[in-house]
């Protein structure tokens, strides 16, 4: 398999550094094998991108902040639980929260934008369930909030 680092920066990434927690928990705990990544939210190098799915973002717009937030969930297991991403058994779980206004009916698009990600770096490893649902607000205004369980 290539190196999951190397298939990030073919996709025009680098693993950035985590974001310390801004409330009372911890980004990563471990039981066994087994990962529970904190939600990270669709921040980037500019900062938050934040917005709502189907008022200020379209699909496109919020894959791309999924993205980001699925980049901040690997940050974590990198360097918050020191475990390298060649090193990942498998995604179990993710959900995927998206800033969206009533109407909008497409949560399970704009998640695709993490799981494609995941599956391009890690492979099968990648493949995982998934819950994408709608909500009201997301912290600091983010357009995409994602946890996830992993094995490692």
């Amino acid at each position: 398999m290539t190196d999951p680092i190397q298939k990030l920066r073919e996709y025009g990434y680098e693993l950035p550094a985590p974001k310390a927690p801004v409330a009372s928990y911890v980004p990563v705990t471990r039981s066994g094998n087994l990962l529970y990544v904190s939600g990270q939210i669709s921040t980037g190098e500019n900062g938050v991108v934040g917005g709502r799915l189907g008022d200020t973002m379209n699909v496109q717009q919020g894959g791309n902040a999924a993205e980001l937030a699925i980049l901040n969930v690997l940050s974590h297991i990198v360097y918050s639980a020191g475990i390298p991403l060649q090193d990942i058994k498998k995604i179990l779980k993710l959900t995927v929260l998206v800033c969206s206004d009533s109407e909008f009916t497409e949560q399970h698009l704009v998640a695709n934008g993490a799981s494609n990600l995941l599956v391009g770096i890690l492979g099968d490893k990648g493949k995982h369930a998934r819950a994408a649902f709608g909500v009201t607000s997301l912290p600091f205004g983010a357009a995409v909030e994602i946890d996830a369980v992993v094995e490692v």
